[in-house]
């Protein structure tokens, strides 16, 4: 993707020497340019309301679809994502969340990711939260 008239230089490393390969993110992402931090994004909608309570595929489509906004207005696009943090309240919404990412990362463009399960987010409601670390050409 270009980006203010350059492209972002990424390099992936799926699996340096001595570390098993993951299946489902990339081990290291190499940048240059400029970095945007995306904080934790949750499936509200643009008017502040919950979308797909009790629906982890839902919330993970629509969480996934604000990264994209965030990273939109960072002039950055998910090809520019070198990190995500998955905060799920149950690893069974893995597979959503997977889901989801894959209508917008192709399997060969995964970033780095650590996935972590919380007692509880910023409300009930909420199953999970993903925040995105992006480079974007200088």
């Amino acid at each position: 993707m270009v980006h203010h008239g350059r492209m972002s230089e990424l390099t992936r490393i799926p699996a340096p020497d001595g570390v098993f390969p993951g299946a489902q993110y990339t081990h290291v992402v190499l940048g240059t340019g400029r970095f945007v931090a995306i904080s934790g994004q949750l499936a509200l909608d643009e008017d502040g309301r919950p979308v797909g309570e009790g629906d982890p595929a839902a919330q993970a489509r629509r969480v996934f679809e604000n990264l994209r906004r965030c990273l939109a207005a960072a002039g950055a696009t998910f090809d520019d994502v070198v990190k995500l943090t998955y905060f799920v309240t149950d690893m069974a919404h893995l597979p959503a969340v997977r889901e989801a990412r894959a209508a917008h990362i192709p399997d060969d463009r995964l970033p780095a990711s650590s996935a972590v399960q919380v007692a509880a987010l910023v409300r009930p409601e909420f199953l999970m939260e993903i925040e995105a670390f992006a480079v974007v050409g200088e």
